[in-house]
């Protein structure tokens, strides 16, 4: 199923099928914040890293399937699968935007 995402998601998600940790932290503003499996990454260093870190640990895909507006929040539920615990599961990620680019990012179950 396609769905229309807002740009900088539509962005995000290619850069990390792409597994390119620095086109993904090219999304996010300067002082972004992610937050995921329980840890928060402040900024764009820390949000490289992350994604370069998860990127090596997992072989996985993600493909969206579901797009929602809760509050300011743009809420994508993605279908995940790969090498890592638990897979296959469906996770949501919750983006907040800011000037075309993604200013917070959790990611949920």
């Amino acid at each position: 199923m396609v769905i229309e995402l807002p740009g900088v998601i539509t962005s995000y998600f290619a850069a990390d099928r792409g597994r390119n940790a620095e086109t993904v932290s090219q999304c996010f503003t300067e002082t972004a914040l992610v937050k995921d499996e329980g840890n928060i990454y402040r900024g764009r260093d820390a949000i490289r890293q992350w994604k370069a870190d998860s990127s090596q640990k997992y072989t996985y895909t993600v493909e969206p399937f579901s797009v929602s507006a809760e509050g300011e929040r743009t809420v994508v539920t993605s279908h995940l699968d790969g090498d890592f615990p638990g897979s296959p599961v469906d996770l949501r990620y919750l983006f907040v935007l800011a000037d075309d680019k993604i200013a917070e990012l959790e990611i949920t179950l």
